[in-house]
């Protein structure tokens, strides 16, 4: 079925949650809404506002460009746009356009009559970009807390991150973060694998073999299949435990932790079975 004739089936009025008929209005194949029309804004904004910053430094290298955040002694408080206050203004349209995003998406699950799973999911995201750039500031005090809008300046921040806790690998949240992460990656590779071996399976005939047929492979292989709907419900609860955990890993950092993450592991040592040892 071609794309456009299923979107007919589905491009019905309703469905809104601001501006009534008003931006309930489509562009090509493309859902817009009220909330099309603020992420559009922001987006553009933020994008003109990062071109601005750059005209401002002095290099347009693109791996060298970076929009920083205002110093620690500023604080909360707003900075001048050239030192640190195109950061801010930058930031507000970045956390706008993603939201604004994820309301798009629930006015098209409103239209569809599905579940929210979609701009929940997405709104996971949303939370671990939010924590890095609004709530770990907060909590520390100073918007300087957050990270550069850059290539190598960015990666430079998470590098200082990291080692300003010592060995941020030893962060006990980063280690489920991080497993999530692989196990994310590992879920969809057998799925993908599976579903592109499903479609090979025919050579010549081009026939394409059903689901029972991949689930009889994980049968023999692993003694188990999930199935079909199972590993997408799966693949979105690993992704949204990764998003979650490494939220969760920095934003414990520099807040009810301060030491070297290392040193976090001594509780092993004080455990009572070691003590005649």
């Amino acid at each position: 079925m071609a794309q456009l004739s299923f979107e007919r089936k589905y491009r019905v009025r309703g469905g809104t949650l601001v501006g009534g008929d008003l931006f309930d209005f489509w562009v090509g194949p493309f859902y817009v809404g009220f909330f099309g029309v603020t992420t559009f804004f922001f987006a553009a904004l933020g994008t003109i506002l990062i071109f601005y910053g750059a005209a401002l430094g002095d290099t347009w290298n693109p791996w060298l460009i970076s929009i920083d955040p205002p110093s620690l002694e500023v604080g909360l408080g707003m900075a001048p746009l050239a030192e640190g206050g195109l950061w801010q203004i930058i930031t507000m349209c970045a956390t706008l356009a993603f939201v604004s995003w994820a309301l798009r998406e629930v006015e098209i699950c409103r239209k569809l009559g599905m579940g929210y799973h979609v701009p929940v999911a997405f709104g996971v995201a949303i939370l671990a970009y939010v924590t890095l750039v609004i709530i770990r500031p907060l909590l520390m005090g100073a918007w300087g807390h957050g990270f550069p809008y850059g290539i190598f300046s960015h990666l430079d921040w998470v590098n200082n991150v990291g080692y300003a806790y010592g060995n941020f690998h030893y962060n006990p949240a980063h280690m489920v973060a991080i497993t999530f992460f692989f196990t994310t990656c590992l879920a969809l590779a057998l799925h993908g694998s599976l579903v592109l071996s499903a479609v090979n399976t025919g050579g010549k005939e081009n026939r394409i073999v059903t689901p029972d047929h991949e689930d009889t492979y994980f049968r023999d292989l692993i003694g188990y299949s999930i199935g079909p709907l199972g590993i997408h419900r799966l693949g979105l609860l690993l992704a949204l435990n990764a998003g979650l955990w490494s939220a969760i890993c920095i934003v414990i950092s520099g807040t009810i932790w301060f030491d070297q993450w290392s040193a976090w592991w001594d509780w092993w040592t004080f455990l009572p079975w070691w003590a005649d040892l």
